[in-house]
């Protein structure tokens, strides 16, 4: 599976952006896609999940300004955020597996590249 992130940029505090992220390969049934960021100088981390069914499962600190959502083919899924912080700056990584929610993301068996999100003050 190829997964290719986009959707990044600079953007100011309170703005809203929308990734994308497109896979493509063997996408089999029991796939799952996750988004992940790591900030400058910390770990990456999770922030949430979707699965062929629509299942969504997301980090607790993040289900309030974060949504994925995506088709049921998983070919292209979405992550919005709004508003957004300072703090969410970082790189912006999906990622994929196979089995239940995030269960397939530990660790997940393909990455993308990632796209840079720069929220200023």
């Amino acid at each position: 599976v190829q997964l290719v992130e986009s959707g990044g940029g600079s953007v100011q505090a309170g703005g809203s952006l929308r990734l994308s992220c497109k896979a493509s390969g063997d996408i089999l049934d029991d796939l799952v896609i996750g988004w992940f960021r790591q900030a400058p100088g910390k770990a990456r981390g999770s922030i949430s999940c979707i699965s062929r069914n629509g299942d969504t499962e997301y980090v607790d600190s993040m289900k309030s300004r974060f949504s994925t959502s995506g088709n049921n083919t998983l070919n292209t899924v979405y992550l919005q955020i709004n508003p957004l912080k300072p703090e969410d700056t970082a790189a912006y990584y999906c990622a994929a597996g196979h089995g239940t929610g995030f269960h397939a993301l530990q660790p997940p068996a393909y990455w993308g590249r990632g796209t840079q999100v720069v929220v200023s003050s």
